[in-house]
């Protein structure tokens, strides 16, 4: 029997969202070997013309429902005679026990074998630091390909790595450009997407970008983003976690309760927004104003900002609101609660511009660019910059749309007034059975 070893490597937050799908198809497919071997020596062959009958029937029935794999799965990804293993690589580029325990506990996510254990620190001091126990890490484990996702310094330092290894490199979310040099990220994606084999593009709009720059179309499959498998999933995980706990235990279950859904939800992190006095003095202005003329804001306050609010003198302003309601860091499944309920969403962050889409949430990105344009070319974000005119602009016009719920659709985003661009929730299984069919011929 043939064999096929997987990396996946991760190091922040957004990582293990997104990658999420992809361990738990790899784990469920790491089962079904293991239940099908069994079967074979118990004297019951699943790959019987009447089992992948009714698998065949079974998966028409559960097409649309998240991480269900079915008994004719192996026949779907032609590994039948392979035996697929995987490991997790984890850098901990954010290094934080707790965000572990959050993210691979609540997540229900195997354990990493390896964590680099590297931690903050300069740009170049992080991403050589990851390269050197990295490389260790894939001389042990010999793996075929690596899968990265993003635009980290996990995500380069294990492109550059693996490739220089000869070791296949899967890049998750290839293609994603917002244009701006200036910004770490951009680099990062880049120059991963060119030393990538696998560039697994989650739209036309990011295949059209690696194409322009001159990248192996044959390279290039476009198969929407696992952030939609992994909001779907994790959405029913977050919902049953908050069911079972009473109001007086945890703030969150009332907040985040539907019935009491009339709030914006503000997150803002970025470097380019916290950094500098006057844009961080002029956004917390702008917030100020849209909390006391429309509506309630909700802020869950990231470190970063939290320190630079407090270093600029800032903090007050948000705190002597009544208007605006600061809350500590929350947990991932938390936080997805509060991004569903919300009335409206304000971020800086790519990734909650893509949640916010999927979950038929309007959004306002307060920066002058977005790397996610199709959440704007389908009218579920509006780039609205630091200028306030922009902001009360960009709020009328997003909450005069009609949001009623076409529930035929196959996310939530299935708001009548625009469509999800990143795909139906099986992001994952495309990915694996791509890979899966190019490592095997």
């Amino acid at each position: 029997m043939n064999k096929l070893k997987i990396a996946v490597l991760l190091g922040t937050r957004p990582e293990i969202i997104k990658m999420s799908p992809i361990i738990r198809y790899l784990e469920n497919v790491n089962e079904l070997q293991r239940i099908k071997k069994l079967s074979k020596m118990a004297g019951y062959d699943l790959s019987s013309d009447s089992s992948k009958s009714n698998a065949n029937e079974n998966n028409e029935n559960n097409e649309k429902k998240d991480n269900v794999l079915s008994k004719n799965t192996l026949d779907i990804l032609d590994i039948d005679n392979t035996r697929v293993e995987y490991i997790i690589i984890h850098t901990n580029q954010h290094y934080s026990q707790n965000m572990d325990k959050i993210f691979f506990d609540e997540l229900n996510l195997p354990k990493c074998k390896y964590n680099l254990k590297i931690g903050s620190g300069r740009h170049g001091e992080q991403t050589g630091n990851m390269m050197i126990a990295l490389e260790k890490v894939l001389v042990e484990e010999e793996p075929d390909v690596l899968f990265v996702q993003g635009d980290t310094n996990t995500v380069l330092a294990g492109a550059i790595t693996a490739s220089k290894m000869g070791i296949n490199v899967a890049h998750v979310e290839a293609g994603l450009r917002s244009f701006d040099r200036t910004m770490p990220e951009e680099l990062n994606r880049i120059m991963a997407d060119h030393i990538s084999d696998f560039l697994l593009a989650p739209t036309n709009v990011a295949k059209q970008n690696l194409l322009n720059e001159g990248i192996d179309e044959n390279k290039i499959f476009v198969v929407g983003n696992t952030i939609v498998d992994a909001t779907l999933q994790n959405l029913k995980i977050a919902k049953k976690k908050i069911e079972n706990l009473e109001s007086s235990e945890n703030m969150l279950s009332n907040l985040a309760s539907e019935k009491n859904a009339d709030y914006f939800l503000l997150t803002l992190h970025r470097a380019e927004n916290t950094d500098y006095f006057d844009r961080l003095s002029n956004i917390i202005e702008n917030i100020g104003n849209i909390a006391d003329n429309y509506s309630k804001i909700v802020f869950p306050i990231h470190p970063r900002t939290f320190k630079k609010l407090k270093e600029y003198d800032l903090l007050s302003k948000l705190e002597n609101n009544p208007n605006i309601q600061l809350i500590e860091p929350v947990g991932y499944l938390d936080f997805l609660l509060l991004e569903n309920n919300s009335k409206l969403i304000l971020t800086d962050s790519g990734g909650v511009q893509e949640e916010a889409c999927i979950l038929g949430v309007p959004c306002l990105t307060i920066r002058q660019n977005t790397e996610r344009p199709e959440t704007v070319d389908v009218g579920s974000n509006i780039i609205v910059g630091y200028d306030y005119d922009n902001w009360v602009n960009g709020l009328n016009k997003i909450l005069g749309l009609d949001l009623e719920k076409d529930t035929d659709r196959c996310t939530p985003c299935s708001a009548k007034k625009w469509d999800n661009p990143f795909g139906c929730g099986n992001s994952a299984e495309k990915i694996l059975e791509i890979v899966f069919s190019k490592l095997k011929n």
